[in-house]
């Protein structure tokens, strides 16, 4: 449950939950990871702020480039090289391309969208259709009784589905997984009349809006919820001198 449906056309998945960049923030964790650690950095969670440009880039380039001109090709070649250079540059200074190979689907998917059908406001349709789907599979999970969220902070924490047997920790999944539906469903409302109405400059400003900001938001409200009573700020303080 990385960024979903930023900026760009990336999508729900794509940013990992640790990228070694070396130095002091080589343990860093990002995306979901960031909702693991007794502090919570929103620089971190997004991956600081190379991490955030190399989110909003493309699609804030697409819009601009496309308001400009009022055209779509142009603004499918300057999205598609901005991404493009930000993988360059990453494997020209030797970093992990992985966050950066991920825009380079999304934007991907985007483009050929867009082209195919000649509408630039199907630049933006993949991201709509991955927050829909996390939406569904979000609120499917907590009826089930299986929260999402809880599915995933199991794995990395390497508690697997022991969590399943505290019905305290149950409950905070399930509230912490309604509040990524509340996103992704926020982000639905807002974006589909303006997919649906060709209002592309409307359109990419909300998704830049929504994207990254939304997204550390939500993942704040979810390390509030979900992390273990002994990194909470009352238990880490020192007792005080009698």
């Amino acid at each position: 449950m990385s960024e979903p449906g930023g900026a760009g056309p990336r999508g729900p998945v794509g940013d990992p939950v640790r990228e070694p960049t070396g130095g002091a923030d080589a343990a860093a964790p990002r995306g979901v990871g960031a909702v693991l650690g007794e502090d919570f950095s929103v620089a971190d969670a997004v991956g600081g702020v190379r991490g955030l440009v190399e989110s909003v880039a493309p699609g804030m380039v697409f819009v601009v480039a496309y308001v400009a001109t009022s055209s779509l090709t142009p603004a499918l070649v300057a999205s598609v090289a901005v991404t493009l250079a930000a993988v360059v540059l990453r494997l020209v200074q030797r970093t992990p391309v992985t966050q950066a190979l991920a825009g380079v689907v999304g934007v991907a998917i985007g483009v050929f969208w867009a082209w195919r059908s000649g509408e630039a406001q199907d630049y933006f349709a993949y991201g709509l259709w991955t927050n829909a789907a996390y939406l569904v599979a979000c609120v499917v999970s907590v009826l089930v009784g299986w929260p999402l969220v809880g599915v995933v902070v199991g794995l990395l924490r390497g508690e697997g589905t022991a969590w399943r047997a505290d019905r305290t920790q149950r409950r905070r999944y399930a509230l912490a997984t309604w509040v990524w539906v509340a996103m992704f469903g926020v982000r639905l409302v807002v974006q589909v009349p303006l997919y649906l109405g060709a209002s592309v400059g409307w359109l990419g400003t909300a998704r830049l809006v929504m994207g990254v900001p939304l997204w550390a938001l939500t993942l704040w409200v979810t390390w509030l919820l979900v992390r273990t009573p002994g990194s909470s700020p009352a238990r880490s303080r020192p007792p005080a001198a009698p």
